[in-house]
């Protein structure tokens, strides 16, 4: 699991060159906040995480699987992962910042990316210009 990317993942890559693309600003890995979250928007009060959906369990997703082997194992560590989550989102957002997911799934069409993106940082129209610009 030491080989597993923890940073600079390709669904990371792809969420970082769309909210580019749509004119914001971001931070990578505040070490100083909760969970470290992948992409920090300090502007928007906003962070995102990246989430693979193996690995931090997305529901009703096919990638989502355990493995055949070590049962109990996969299941303490993803069940460890997801209450990690949950824990690192309450502190944040009780400190004020908005949390936002992005799952890996959601990241492998373009369109649909760009979607969910709009979907989470939805600003109207001329306010969004100005807001984007500084």
């Amino acid at each position: 699991m030491s080989r597993v990317a923890s940073k600079n993942t390709s669904a990371e890559l792809r969420v970082r060159r769309a909210l580019h693309a749509l004119g914001f600003r971001f931070r990578l890995h505040r070490k100083d906040l909760p969970g470290t979250p992948d992409i920090v928007l300090p502007k928007h009060r906003t962070v995102v995480f990246v989430h693979g959906c193996f690995w931090h369990r997305h529901p009703g997703c096919p990638k989502a699987t355990t493995p055949k082997t070590r049962v109990e194992f996969w299941r303490s560590k993803f069940d460890r992962n997801v209450e990690r989550d949950r824990e690192a989102m309450a502190q944040l957002e009780a400190l004020g910042w908005r949390t936002v997911v992005i799952w890996e799934c959601e990241t492998k069409k373009s369109e649909r990316l760009a979607e969910v993106l709009e979907r989470h940082f939805a600003l109207g129209g001329e306010e969004a210009a100005q807001d984007r610009e500084g």
